[in-house]
């Protein structure tokens, strides 16, 4: 029944269509959607980011892109927008469009590289050449690329809030900041609210025992399992890397590489995904903020507090990341992205058994690791977390199914033709 829903859901969006692209342009291809999200991942890991202003980067980033190329196309290719709506000029080249809108975003959001976006974007235009096309374009993209950036500056992102630190039995411990983001206004599903699940088991439950005893056997230090290590590493994304959401968008941009998309094409699903991301983002911070659930460390060290007689406490307990978590448990915001990505990928490709080989900016001696599909990717992201000690079974699957709601979702009502 799900696999048929995700049929339906395809067909529906027209993802993944041979809709006409826009015209494409004689100047050389200056591949604007890779070379501006490599900027992006580079300013993420410069100023250590969070997973969620990453997220939020990304989808602003590629929603202008997508906006300013679609904005040239003809009435009968045109989609509808992401965030700015209205036509460009007519003749506008639409690689000058995607770049200047992308500059006009990374300028307005990361200041401080400023120069470095100034000579990419001069690069760009010198290598499309003189001419009214290329002017035309520039100063369209330009324009989207603020509009995108006023739409989104009173989205909730800021003043940072937090959530206080806990106490007891089944509570997260540590105070933990940017919840701020459970209120953030998403970008294209219409009630975040509706994703955010029940909450986790009881403590006294059998299903939490069983996950209790899982992750207190996979995920402990303790027990060599080198497989197991490596493959927590690969996945682990910490501040300095392009995060869970940079990770999936690298993906994405290298089997869209692959199978050559017209800039069109590139600029729609890189679109899809980073705002099915940034809205996925909310979700996971309202469930969070909502059932602030203790880390395995906590409730391994302190199983004699839980009132199940199943589970056993091991005051010793460490986990096999060596660290508690710095955010409630419930749910895993790793298997959210990956559910959320993985569903748009397979939804826009009408198809998940896409083979392609990555590696991760945590990848253990930069070792590159392959997969049949992008399903099978994200089972491994939510394998890796209770492998790693940090999250239970059961917060793996309920991310999962936040991403996937919610990617459903995008691909139904977002960037239709019009």
């Amino acid at each position: 029944m799900k696999k048929l829903l995700l049929v339906v859901a395809v067909l529906v969006a027209g993802v993944g269509a041979g809709a006409p692209a826009v015209a494409q342009s004689k100047r050389p291809d200056i591949d604007s959607v890779r070379v501006w999200n490599e900027l992006a991942f580079t300013a993420v890991r410069t100023t250590r980011a969070t997973d969620a202003d990453a997220a939020r980067l990304y989808a602003m980033l590629d929603a202008a892109m997508y906006d300013a190329v679609n904005g040239l196309r003809s009435g009968h290719a045109r989609r509808a927008p992401a965030l700015v709506g209205g036509s460009g000029p007519h003749g506008a080249d639409p690689q000058a469009a995607a770049a200047s809108a992308a500059h006009a975003v990374l300028v307005r959001a990361d200041a401080d590289r400023t120069a470095t976006y100034d000579a990419q974007l001069a690069a760009d235009l010198a290598k499309l050449g003189p001419g009214t096309p290329v002017d035309r374009g520039a100063a369209w993209g330009d324009q989207v690329g603020a509009a995108v950036i006023a739409s989104r500056a009173d989205d909730g992102y800021r003043p940072v809030e937090s959530q206080a630190a806990g106490a007891g039995p089944g509570v997260f411990r540590a105070e933990w900041s940017g919840t701020q983001y459970r209120h953030v206004r998403p970008f294209a599903v219409a009630n975040p609210a509706r994703y955010v699940p029940g909450a986790p088991p009881a403590l006294t439950s059998t299903v939490y025992a069983q996950a209790f005893a899982q992750v207190k056997t996979l995920g402990n230090a303790a027990i060599p399992a080198p497989d197991l290590l490596a493959t927590f590493q690969f996945w682990s994304l910490p501040a300095g890397s392009v995060q869970p959401p940079g990770e999936w968008l690298r993906i994405a941009l290298t089997v869209a590489g692959d199978r050559h998309l017209p800039l069109a094409e590139q600029t729609r699903l890189t679109a899809l995904l980073t705002m099915t991301l940034a809205d996925t983002t909310v979700v996971t911070v309202s469930t969070k903020y909502a059932y602030r659930h203790w880390r395995p460390t906590t409730a391994i060290r302190e199983a004699d507090t839980d009132g199940n007689p199943a589970t056993e406490p091991d005051p010793a307990w460490t986990s096999r990341a060596g660290s508690v978590g710095g955010s409630p448990e419930y749910v895993s915001g790793h298997s959210s992205y990956s559910g959320a990505a993985a569903t748009v990928l397979a939804g826009f490709f009408r198809t998940d058994r896409i083979p392609f080989t990555h590696t991760t900016d945590s990848a253990p001696g930069g070792v590159a690791r392959s997969y049949p599909g992008f399903a099978a990717a994200a089972t491994e992201v939510g394998l890796s977390r209770v492998y790693g000690g940090q999250h239970f079974s059961f917060s793996d699957q309920a991310g999962q199914t936040i991403g996937r709601g919610v990617a459903r979702e995008v691909l139904t009502t977002s960037l239709l033709p019009a």
